[in-house]
């Protein structure tokens, strides 16, 4: 095999190779595309009803003092911001009583059981609990088109 040869060949790797890497890494580009396990989102729905559901809500539907966390008005809220501001978000403010108190693990599978009551779909990883690689995934209220 010639040099030229070999560095096509490998340009080809890394070409077929980056999209699985930023998959891997959490940059989907949207959560529509899947950005959690469905193992994941049950965890979630567990520590939600622990540590979030008082406020909440069981049915993610808000009450007097906190905002839904699903539907219309959650859409709204986080259409075109990304998964990693909603992370950050529920990580250095909730829950109300013990700010802060969550660990990044448990914010990550709280988060995905959010994204799963709101309609978007599983995925074959899990939701990274790195602030700054969920930043380069977006919440998107619609389904971009293909």
């Amino acid at each position: 095999m010639t040099n030229r040869s070999c560095r096509l060949a490998l340009i080809g790797a890394a070409a077929l190779a980056l999209p699985a890497i930023a998959l891997a890494a959490g940059a989907t580009g949207t959560v529509w595309a899947g950005a959690y396990t469905d193992a994941q989102a049950t965890r979630g729905q567990a520590a939600y009803a622990t540590s979030c559901a008082a406020c909440h809500g069981d049915a993610l539907n808000g009450g007097d003092s906190a905002p839904p966390l699903a539907g219309g008005a959650f859409l709204a809220n986080w259409n075109n911001q990304s998964a990693g501001d909603l992370f950050t978000r529920i990580k250095t403010t909730m829950p109300f009583d013990a700010p802060g108190s969550l660990g990044s693990a448990t914010v990550a599978d709280i988060e995905a059981f959010i994204l799963s009551r709101n309609g978007y779909p599983a995925g074959a990883a899990e939701l990274t609990h790195d602030a700054g690689v969920l930043g380069q995934t977006r919440i998107l209220a619609e389904k971009p088109a293909s």
